[in-house]
């Protein structure tokens, strides 16, 4: 689990690596928890700290491409070319266009009640670069962000940055 310091308060994030799996069963995976968050009150321990609801998913997917809300329709041939490639297809409850996921790619779900952290979307999507960005430092990658939402390296994209939000 890991604690990030908010003023006084300290907020656990709880990290879950779900290994490798299909898109169809980690997204109920990660519908448990968004309802776990959204229908829960604050529940507090004895010592009067949150209990731990805030939740990190991990997972490697199996072949899959996923289609944003707010992109073009892709037409039953393409999609039936993308699955014949060895590729499920999936229309997802997120912003951006198509994207690709498969074995050797750590996907990252975070399911947050953004209450515990600062309210802004610029914010957290702020966040999650910065924290992309330094882990890439890390290991040695020289990495930054553009205009685009992402991270980058030069002219590729190394990190894409897909959200869904829902209201409490």
């Amino acid at each position: 689990m890991t604690k990030k310091s908010i003023g006084k308060k300290m907020t656990a994030v709880l990290v879950r690596n779900l290994g490798r799996m299909g898109y169809r069963e980690a997204l109920k995976f990660q519908k448990a928890y968004e309802r776990r968050v959204l229908g829960a009150a604050d529940a507090t321990r004895s010592d009067g700290d949150r209990v731990a609801r805030d939740t990190l998913l991990l997972v490697e997917h199996e072949h899959v491409y996923t289609v944003g809300l707010r992109t073009c329709r892709y037409s039953e041939e393409e999609e039936a070319k993308l699955r014949a490639l060895g590729a499920d297809f999936y229309r997802a409850d997120r912003g951006g266009l198509i994207t690709y996921h498969g074995p050797g790619q750590l996907v990252a779900y975070p399911v947050l009640d953004l209450n515990n952290f600062k309210k802004s979307i610029k914010w957290y999507v702020g966040a999650l670069e910065q924290t992309l960005i330094a882990t890439c430092e890390k290991l040695g990658v020289e990495a930054g962000t553009t205009s685009n939402t992402g991270v980058w390296v030069g002219d590729n994209k190394i990190a894409a940055i897909g959200r869904y939000f829902a209201t409490i």
